[in-house]
């Protein structure tokens, strides 16, 4: 059987999100327009929007008795 290889995470997933985002950004600056540029920009936007997710309240867990 194949074992994985574990490891704990020590940021939150929101802030390695951001943290992909800028770097991304940053990186895409320093292209001239075209495909490379135009997919990191995307990949930072992709990014962005996940970790928006995040302090959505729309993910609030339902409350009172209107859940049963």
């Amino acid at each position: 059987m194949i074992r994985r290889r574990r490891f704990k995470q020590t940021t939150s997933l929101e802030d390695r999100l951001i943290t992909d985002a800028k770097r991304s950004r940053e990186r895409a600056r320093e292209l001239p327009p075209g495909e490379e540029r135009a997919r990191l920009l995307e990949r930072a936007r992709q990014d962005e929007t996940v970790a928006g997710w995040f302090t959505s309240s729309a993910l609030e867990s339902p409350r009172g008795d209107a859940a049963t």
